[in-house]
């Protein structure tokens, strides 16, 4: 396994949690922030995105690094906000969100998210997806983004109501560990 790793992202709360989650599950890398800005392509694909940002940031570390995309597809909003889930949430947050499904019974929903490491050798990609369905209303104080928004499936709180709930069953938890059992076998 690899003795030094990065997480190229200008989001501290995603390396924070991204960090969180090494450190529990292997002691043989060290994840280490790669403050990353990067005008991202737009593409209806996370994986796409994601390849061309660890190709990007490969460039300008030259060291093992990876990046990771996230979407929030909600099934009513036709896929919406889907690859724009960051922009949208900085122009519209959550409250926004809430008002385009108000009086909207189907409230199914799923975070993807898509990590693309590269090392030299090449581009890996791991994905996790986290099922679920948008609340009625803002809950929780933990977490960011939509995570007072979201509640996986079979669960009944947000995830930022619970972050151990988040931190068992996110997007992110399911393709990091994806990533650290490519890195083990390395």
């Amino acid at each position: 396994m690899l003795e030094e790793i990065y997480f190229a992202t200008g989001n501290l709360n995603k390396f924070k949690e991204a960090k969180e989650i090494f450190e529990k599950e292997t002691s043989e890398a060290a994840l280490e922030h790669f403050e990353f800005r990067h005008r991202e392509i737009r593409s209806d694909s996370i994986e796409e995105i994601a390849k061309e940002s660890v190709e990007a940031a490969y460039g300008g570390l030259g060291k093992p690094v990876f990046v990771e995309d996230t979407g929030l597809f909600i099934d009513a909003l036709n896929g919406f906000p889907g690859t724009y889930s960051a922009w949208v949430q900085a122009k519209l947050g959550c409250s926004g969100i809430l008002k385009l499904l108000e009086g909207v019974e189907d409230r199914k929903a799923k975070f993807e998210a898509c990590i693309a490491f590269h090392n030299g050798n090449g581009i890996k990609t791991f994905k996790g997806v986290c099922e679920g369905r948008i609340a009625e209303n803002e809950r929780g104080e933990s977490g960011f983004g939509y995570d007072p928004i979201f509640i996986p499936k079979g669960e009944s709180s947000t995830f930022a109501e619970s972050i151990e709930l988040k931190n068992k069953y996110s997007h992110r938890y399911k393709s990091l560990l994806e990533l650290i059992s490519y890195l083990e076998n390395l």
